[in-house]
């Protein structure tokens, strides 16, 4: 079975987890893409859902695959988030925002009763850190932003490389609200919740891809099958 194979295994398994009237957060990337094509099966079906989509790309495809969607200027709260991770640590701490989304996902994260992420069993760790983690940044003062952020790597025990992300045909990537991603490379995150308070209070930082808190259980699909760990 190929990755892709595996990632939709774990979308079928959350979409176990959807019922009628459901109001749902609909994640971004390779794995929740899945989620949003099978969802859009069972609404050809007959299944009443409305979904809020976490970046234009997941709108594009919602409306391709026919979910109705919504905004959270419309409805007050969602059921059930549905979204992939790029790391996934045994606390259900999360980094998110490789495919550049992190904003919108954790608002819609933050907006939602319950979280399930979905995600082949590569993206389980030991420790949060392997994977270089997103920082949404505003363009202007960025040089004055690094270096808070770089204070705030040694403050919190942790060092690396920083770059700004680009897009494939070279030019900085603008995420969909406008700002920029600086990469850093960190290797380990001992404490991925100290990390996630200091950075949220350096001006410059719009978010950053730590998720703590948020998921209340991942589907992991592997070569074994599908395991399901819920958030203690």
């Amino acid at each position: 079975m190929n990755m892709d194979q595996l990632k939709r295994q774990a979308a079928a398994r959350a979409l176990d987890e959807v019922r009628d009237g459901m109001q749902l957060g609909l994640g971004t990337g390779s794995t929740a893409k899945h989620f949003v094509e099978l969802l859009g099966e069972r609404v050809a079906a007959g299944l009443n859902v409305i979904g809020v989509p976490t970046s234009e790309a997941t709108r594009a495809d919602a409306e391709r695959c026919g979910v109705p969607l919504t905004t959270l200027d419309e409805i007050d709260h969602l059921d059930l988030t549905v979204d992939g991770a790029d790391e996934i640590d045994p606390q259900l701490n999360l980094i998110k925002g490789g495919g550049g989304a992190l904003l919108r996902e954790k608002i819609v994260a933050a907006a939602s009763d319950r979280m399930i992420v979905i995600a082949d069993d590569t993206k389980w760790v030991p420790t949060l850190g392997r994977f270089p983690l997103p920082v949404e940044v505003i363009p202007f003062g960025l040089g004055a932003t690094r270096r808070a952020i770089e204070k705030a790597f040694a403050k919190c025990g942790v060092s690396g490389q920083m770059a700004v992300r680009k897009a494939k045909d070279g030019h900085v990537f603008v995420t969909d609200g406008g700002h920029w991603i600086v990469d850093a490379q960190l290797g380990r995150i001992a404490d991925p919740a100290s990390l996630a308070k200091t950075l949220s209070a350096i001006p410059g930082v719009v978010e950053h891809g730590l998720f703590i808190g948020l998921a209340s259980s991942a589907v992991l699909a592997g070569g074994d099958g599908i395991r399901v760990i819920e958030r203690r």
